[in-house]
């Protein structure tokens, strides 16, 4: 095609052209290439000329052949004949220019004929031109639609091209099943925590439709399939939920909330007695404070008293005897080497913990996590049970944490500080819809600091059980080191039979007369020489009726 013609161009009638003759990447092209590449392409219906090897007169280009243009284009011109003009003289001039010996193509000049004629060409040919396109994209379209669809590879196996080389990799990596604790956003949004409760960047995130649609809460055990985390984002997100708390998710959609459940003494026994081990201090503790479904326990000890071992006991008796019982061991602001200890004496207990060395943010974090996941799993109607060491450092965790309120209690505490940890150890209940929450949370005393006496004494009537350990006891080495007069626990008629009542206050009384610290001695011995609590009774009602 003639350059002069295209250069009078617009681009939008040059991208209109190189649309009708199938030039490819057309629409990317500014209009020098767009020139450049339609100069190289012969107009629908034109052939090309043989070329010369000299250059022509101006006789010949007079006597060449006309050739068709693009009809717009010839109507345009006859108005104005203009542009036929400039195009003759710049033929012109590149003929003269033209060096001899050299191959050139024929310029193609347009003879402009009467306008009712051009009107009729150019409709023919626009006929013609759609005519010679229309048909390869109507086949490119039926092909896209009719061929058959692809078939599906196996779910098990994604193939990669990478370096040339082809890889499987497993479909179950990009989608992977997850099971995490959810923890809920100001947002709306949540994320599923997986270790210690807290923060990482395996975290999971939880949209707010799947939040709103199956009532999920802060503390809810979520197991779902999951994506990978796509490029410029920080987290995976989870698909869709297979289970809440180990139900379907219909479950939770419709469960009551903690609050609007009806609390009740307990009255079903946690019996600590292991005939295989014979433990006294779980058969001792069995005896002077039981403990029930439900039970809000404090344990009281001064330091080097065996209150960490004491719960250690606890904790394996009860994975032990019912492992059913969901358990969780609460460390708070402890030493690492306890936490690796208790970790390894337990089989299927969670063990929570924050060192000494954490912030007091995070002390209280998990605390709040802990506390949101006992609440879920008891309006599941299952029963819970809460290990922790210690409530003293817990409430010293808040009194950093909350903002101040003006007023300081003796010792340096802010009132505001114990408000989180009393509604921690008041969760714990029996309650009558099924369901229970256990704590038994450790309190020091004696440690020479103002602070933690004072918090003993706003957690001392709180709880409905209470084992003071005694100093002067686990000086001498006895064993468990429990305080028998101090010790006990609240309607403890409703978890001991007639019998063991009997027997344990034939033992307060003898308590009473003498000294603690030889009645505790003579009690030890006489467990020691028996097998279990039952002939231990057995021997209280003999020593009694023969007295």
């Amino acid at each position: 095609m003639e350059e002069t013609i295209l250069k009078g161009k617009k681009v939008v009638e040059l991208k209109e052209l190189a649309k009708n003759l199938g030039l490819e990447g057309y629409a990317a092209m500014r209009k020098a290439q767009l020139i450049e590449a339609l100069s190289k392409i012969d107009a629908p219906g034109e052939e090309p000329e043989p070329a010369q090897t000299k250059p022509q007169t101006e006789q010949e280009e007079k006597k060449a052949k006309p050739r068709k243009a693009k009809a717009t284009k010839s109507v345009k011109e006859t108005k104005t004949g203009k542009r036929e003009t400039r195009k003759k003289a710049a033929s012109k001039k590149e003929e003269k220019n033209a060096e001899p010996g050299k191959e050139t193509k024929r310029k193609r000049t347009v003879r402009v004929p009467a306008v009712k004629d051009a009107e009729r060409e150019a409709a023919s040919e626009t006929r013609e031109t759609s005519e010679a396109f229309e048909p390869r994209e109507k086949v490119e379209t039926h092909e896209k639609h009719d061929l058959p669809p692809q078939e599906p590879e196996a779910p098990e196996e994604k193939k990669v091209e990478s370096r040339g080389k082809r890889k499987v990799i497993p479909d179950k990596e990009d989608r992977p099943e997850v099971e995490g604790i959810l923890e809920l956003a100001e947002g709306g949004f949540g994320f599923l925590r997986f270790s210690n409760f807290l923060t990482s960047d395996k975290d999971i995130y939880v949209s707010p439709a799947q939040i709103r649609r199956f009532n999920l809460k802060t503390g809810d055990k979520i197991r779902g399939i999951s994506r990978k985390p796509n490029e410029g984002e920080r987290f995976g997100a989870l698909l869709y939920v297979v289970t809440v708390n180990g139900d379907e998710p219909g479950v939770a959609m419709k469960r009551p909330h903690f609050e609007e459940l009806t609390p009740i003494f307990p009255d079903e026994r946690l019996s600590l007695e292991d005939t295989a081990t014979r433990d006294l201090s779980m058969r001792l503790i069995d005896l002077i404070a039981p403990i029930g479904k439900g039970q809000r326990g404090l344990i009281v000890a001064p330091p080097k008293a065996g209150k960490t071992v004491l719960l250690k006991k606890i904790a394996n008796s009860i994975e032990k005897k019912y492992p059913e019982i969901e358990m969780i061991v609460l460390l708070v602001d402890e030493r690492p080497e306890e936490v690796t200890d208790m970790k390894r004496s337990l089989k299927s207990g969670e063990v929570i913990y924050s060192t000494f060395d954490e912030l007091p943010q995070h002390h209280v974090k998990v605390a709040e996590m802990v506390l949101a996941r006992a609440q879920r799993l008891v309006e599941h109607g299952k029963d819970v049970v809460i290990l922790l060491d210690s409530i003293t450092r817990l409430a010293r965790a808040y009194n950093l944490v909350v903002p101040a309120s003006g007023r300081t209690l003796s010792g340096g505490l802010d009132p505001g500080a114990l408000h989180k940890p009393k509604k921690f150890f008041g969760a714990a209940r029996n309650l009558e819809e099924g369901g229970s929450i256990t704590i038994l949370a450790t309190a020091l005393v004696e440690t020479g600091s103002r602070m933690d006496d004072v918090i003993f004494e706003e957690f001392k009537g709180t709880g409905n059980m209470e084992l003071h350990l005694d100093r002067k006891l686990s000086e001498k080495r006895i064993f468990p080191a429990i305080d028998l007069n101090k010790s006990g626990t609240r309607r403890e008629d409703l978890l001991m039979n007639q019998q063991e009542l009997e027997a344990v206050w034939a033992m307060r009384r003898a308590l009473s007369n003498s000294s603690v610290q030889e009645v505790t001695e003579t009690i030890i011995d006489n467990l020691a020489h028996t097998r279990n609590n039952s002939d231990f009774i057995q021997v209280i009602k003999r020593v009694r009726l023969e007295g």
